[in-house]
C-alpha cells in the first residue's frame, strides 16, 4: 500500500523499509522524546539525552539494514533511508547543535551540592529551549504517524 507522507511524496515500504519503520517507531513511541511533558516536570537535560540517542539509533538501524532502505527510481520517490536521514539532518541536528552546548555551558555553573532540577530552572534560556523541544515533539510525533500509516498498524502513541 502508497502512503502520502508529510515528508513529501508517496511511499509504498518494502519489506525491508518495513522492519526498519517498525524498529524506528518502537523507538519512536518508547521515548521520552515523543511524551508531554507537564510544566515544571523532569529535566530538559534527559528529554535532549533521549534525542540524542534517537539519532544514534536511527544510524544504527540505516546501517543495519543497508542500501535497500533507498532504493532507486522508486515511483513517488520517498524511501525510508530518505525520511529518517531527513529527520535526522532536519529535526534532530539543528536542535542538538544549538542547545547541547548552550545548555552544557550552563550546567557547568552548578555549584557542588546544588539541585540539579533548580539549576535547570534558573536558566534563562530554558523556556526557549522548552519551546523548541516540545516543536520537535510535535515533528516526530507526525513522523511516527507517517510510519505506523504507512506499515498499517495500530498506533501505539498519541496524534494519530
Amino acid at each position: 500500500m502508497s502512503h502520502r507522507t508529510r515528508v513529501s511524496g508517496v511511499w509504498t515500504p518494502s519489506p525491508i523499509e518495513r522492519e526498519a519503520a517498525w524498529e524506528l517507531y518502537v523507538e519512536l513511541a518508547t521515548r521520552i522524546t515523543t511524551v508531554e511533558q507537564k510544566p515544571g516536570a523532569g529535566i530538559v537535560r534527559e528529554e535532549l539525552n533521549s534525542i540524542y540517542s534517537l539519532f544514534a539509533c536511527t544510524r544504527d538501524i540505516l546501517r543495519k539494514y543497508g542500501p535497500e532502505l533507498a532504493p532507486r527510481g522508486r515511483a513517488g520517490g520517498v524511501t525510508f533511508a530518505g525520511i529518517a536521514v531527513e529527520m535526522v539532518n532536519t529535526v534532530l541536528r539543528p536542535l542538538l547543535t544549538k542547545w547541547h552546548p548552550a545548555l552544557a555551558e550552563w550546567e557547568a555553573t552548578r555549584q557542588p551540592g546544588a539541585s540539579v532540577v533548580v539549576h535547570e530552572r534558573a536558566w534563562s534560556q530554558i523556556e526557549d529551549l522548552r519551546s523548541e523541544v516540545a516543536e520537535t515533539r510535535k515533528v516526530l510525533l507526525d513522523l511516527a504517524a507517517d510510519l505506523h500509516d504507512a506499515m498499517q498498524i495500530q498506533p501505539l502513541i498519541g496524534n494519530t
